[in-house]
């Protein structure tokens, strides 16, 4: 393996009881977003939720994931495919990216097919900026449906 990659994870608050068994499933597998970590061994040095609209946890917690060893936040998959998606993430990145000088990956866990037929039919993610959002766990339909 090569070097090291410790990263930290961002959740949406509506999700704050989640375990986060799909994320961390698919770091392990090195699937969506993680898909990019094959041959990188990789350390999660934090995870946490934004805390709501309009993510002032944003703020303290890279913060804390960077004092951690972060070299990479990921906007997890939740704050992508929730009803509705996250207003703020492009902000997050971008703050992330200037506030810090970290990488941002949005996403973590493959789209699950449920929320990709939703959000197909609702036109969410019509618009160019989302295409860039969606592209890291947008997978095959086996797999989006093996995260159903």
């Amino acid at each position: 393996m090569e070097k090291k990659t410790n990263i930290g994870i961002i959740i949406c608050d509506r999700y704050r009881t989640c375990a986060g068994g799909k994320c961390l499933r698919s770091l392990r597998n090195r699937e969506g977003a993680f898909s990019r970590y094959k041959d990188v061994d990789v350390e999660l040095v934090g995870y946490t939720t934004c805390d709501g609209c309009p993510g002032g946890n944003v703020e303290y917690a890279v913060d804390e994931m960077k004092k951690n060893g972060a070299d990479v936040i990921h906007l997890a998959t939740g704050l992508i495919v929730g009803y509705p998606p996250c207003p703020h993430i492009e902000y997050f990145r971008d703050y992330i990216q200037t506030k810090y000088s970290l990488d941002v990956v949005y996403g973590t866990h493959p789209i699950p097919q449920k929320y990709l037929d939703m959000h197909t039919q609702l036109e969410t993610w019509a618009g160019a900026g989302w295409q860039e959002i969606i592209q890291p766990t947008y997978a095959d339909e086996k797999t989006r449906l093996d995260y159903n």
